[in-house]
């Protein structure tokens, strides 16, 4: 059987202008799981990221490690659809319809970094209501259709796997719950119950055969763990 490591990117850059930058921490968390790969001795066949540069920042951090132990080179391919969906056209299109029962989102909203667990509850509701398909808006890309994306992206990686590969996919939380359904049947507010607690750089693994993929783990992070610092173990 082959192997699929799906790698949540590190640390972004929650509450600046450009989220999609790691921060120093980020860095840190990639270098930290490419040390722990390597020191496992985890060949790494093939790596493929997502178009963000969040997502191929924490590839080449992390493929660094493993090929100065002759473990991977750092060729990267790049697939689109394994994007993390677009979480703040999902806000714009979506707070106004909230607004009348929280009266108060969009200044939490707009000082997100000063209020993480008001932000957070915020944020499960839209998504929420984004995930039910009850809420759709002109021009946003619905929930079916994100899984549609991600689905495309394991055809693709499928159609062009030995069957004996390890497969790196550097991607988002938002890309490895909507696998979690597909592979899973676990229905989509539940897996999104399980996209709060990804931790960044976790490893979640699937083993293929073919076509047929099923879930071999979800979310181990116990490179960060081993290291016994608080403070690399992060969810956003």
């Amino acid at each position: 059987m082959g192997s699929i490591y799906l790698i949540r990117h590190g640390q972004a850059s929650f509450g600046a202008d450009d989220y999609d930058v790691l921060s120093p921490i980020g860095i840190r968390q990639a270098e930290v799981l490419g040390e722990h790969l390597a020191q496992l001795g985890t060949r790494i066949d093939r790596s493929v990221s997502g178009a963000l540069r969040r997502q191929q920042h924490t590839a080449s951090s992390a493929l660094k490690q493993l090929k100065d132990a002759d473990l991977a080179d750092t060729t990267l391919d790049i697939d689109a659809a394994f994007n993390e969906f677009d979480a703040d056209a999902v806000i714009r299109a979506l707070l106004p319809d909230l607004l009348p029962e929280e009266p108060e989102a969009l200044h939490t909203l707009r000082n997100a970094a000063q209020n993480r667990g008001e932000f957070q509850r915020l944020f499960a509701k839209l998504i929420a209501r984004w995930v039910s398909g009850e809420h759709s808006k002109p021009g946003l890309q619905s929930w079916q259709e994100f899984v549609a994306q991600v689905q495309g992206g394991l055809e693709r990686l499928l159609q062009q796997a030995d069957s004996k590969q390890n497969i790196a996919v550097f991607t988002s939380g938002g890309t490895i719950t909507a696998l979690l359904h597909l592979i899973t049947g676990i229905a989509p507010a539940q897996a999104f119950e399980l996209n709060w607690q990804i931790v960044n750089t976790s490893l979640s693994c699937l083993k293929f055969r073919g076509t047929q993929v099923s879930l071999a783990s979800f979310n181990s992070h116990v490179h960060l763990q081993l290291l016994k610092a608080p403070e690399l173990i992060t969810y956003r």
